[in-house]
């Protein structure tokens, strides 16, 4: 049996509607029907990680059929208890756009390309959004590249921008358009200046960097972050 097969098996046992598991993975409807129809490549990365929660099996099980299922391994551990999923609806979540930024040096406004790695966007529930006070219009989602903010961030994960605060903060971490290119730092306040702080503990390879000017302009404050490391 393909390991399309198994993923339709699978989510038809959970009694889960393609639609409303698109929806609890975070792809869209057409990316499940490409999947169980075998026109694409084997699921991979947060995608492959999201679907084996919402149908409760093992990656090894799902790829290549072998491995225990969630539900066996949990007889091995007394007092488990398993997520209950709940078929989402449009009314419980908000989609943010999943982008990728296009910037120019010294240019406060920028532009945006689609994204559609992970389906495109990202689902925010609604109820989240409007405890935190945030304009869901106001709201971006982006991946993380390179390895200067490991461990907070790792390559590939996607964060949240709130492109409404930008007001700088001692130790908050911002999306920042540093000379023409989008970087993810920490600020600190030293000295009577900001500087552009990396999290990895390499900081000969990272050093921080002056935040001044029109060189460093503040995109949005980085507001959560979504990724498979735990």
């Amino acid at each position: 049996m393909d390991w399309h097969k198994r993923l339709t098996l699978a989510r038809e046992a959970k009694n889960i509607k393609k639609s409303a598991f698109a929806k609890l993975v975070g792809v869209s409807a057409p990316t499940v029907t490409d999947w169980e129809n075998g026109d694409t490549k084997m699921i991979e990365g947060n995608n492959l990680v999201k679907v084996c929660q919402v149908l409760e099996v093992s990656p090894d099980w799902l790829l290549h059929g072998t491995d225990k299922t969630i539900e066996d391994a949990r007889k091995l551990l007394p007092g488990a208890v398993s997520i209950s999923l709940i078929e989402d609806d449009e009314e419980a979540l908000y989609r943010v756009k999943l982008v990728q930024l296009r910037l120019q040096a010294g240019v406060t406004g920028f532009q945006t390309e689609p994204d559609n790695t992970d389906g495109g966007t990202l689902g925010l529930s609604k109820s989240w959004v409007h405890r935190k006070g945030f304009d869901p219009e106001s709201l971006l989602a982006v991946k993380v590249k390179g390895e200067s903010m490991e461990p907070t961030f790792y390559e590939g994960d996607t964060i949240v921008i709130n492109l409404a605060d930008k007001k700088l903060t001692d130790n908050g971490v911002f999306a920042v358009n540093y000379g023409g290119e989008a970087v993810v730092k920490r600020l600190s306040r030293d000295a009577g200046q900001w500087w552009l702080m990396s999290d990895n503990s390499d900081q000969r390879k990272f050093y921080r960097r002056n935040c001044r000017g029109n060189e460093c302009i503040i995109i949005g404050r980085v507001v959560r972050r979504e990724g498979d490391h735990f």
